[in-house]
């Protein structure tokens, strides 16, 4: 596959709810296995309902499939994920570029055991500004929060 194979489009939520919240699904089982399977099916409920909903999110598609989204809420990154069988071609840094010529800059939050996007978004020349000790449900999950500015 070649980079030009991938477009980018303005997520439809009526249509691409359903294969978004399947590839948060599946890239969340592998990037965030240390959360547990339950904690995740309930989270996926939130994705459906208010996450996607309250986000402007955008399509990466390989033909008209979508192979992977981001999320953002201005200049943050809600959330940006790859299907597995997409993972390593370039679809996550088109998506991040997508976005930054989009808003100049972004921030995003990132568990700090998901050590694979933690190398992925230093690649991109991520700052790390901080560090929290637990997640937004006050566990005890590390997370940073990174910036990139054009």
């Amino acid at each position: 596959m070649k980079n030009n194979d991938i477009s980018i489009r303005a997520c439809a939520p009526e249509t691409d709810t359903p294969a978004l919240s399947q590839i948060w699904l599946e890239a969340s089982r592998i990037a965030h296995a240390f959360i547990g399977e339950q904690r995740l099916l309930d989270q996926q409920v939130l994705i459906e309902t208010r996450y996607l909903p309250g986000a402007e999110s955008w399509v990466a598609c390989v033909g008209d499939v979508p192979a992977g989204f981001i999320s953002l809420l201005d200049t943050f990154v809600g959330g940006i994920f790859v299907a597995p069988q997409w993972q390593g071609l370039g679809i996550g840094r088109r998506l991040i570029a997508h976005a930054l010529n989009l808003r100049g800059e972004l921030s995003l939050e990132v568990y700090t055991r998901n050590t694979g996007a933690m190398r992925f978004y230093a690649s991109l020349g991520f700052e790390e500004l901080s560090r929290r000790a637990s997640d937004d449900e006050g566990l005890p999950f590390e997370n940073a929060l990174l910036r990139l500015t054009k």
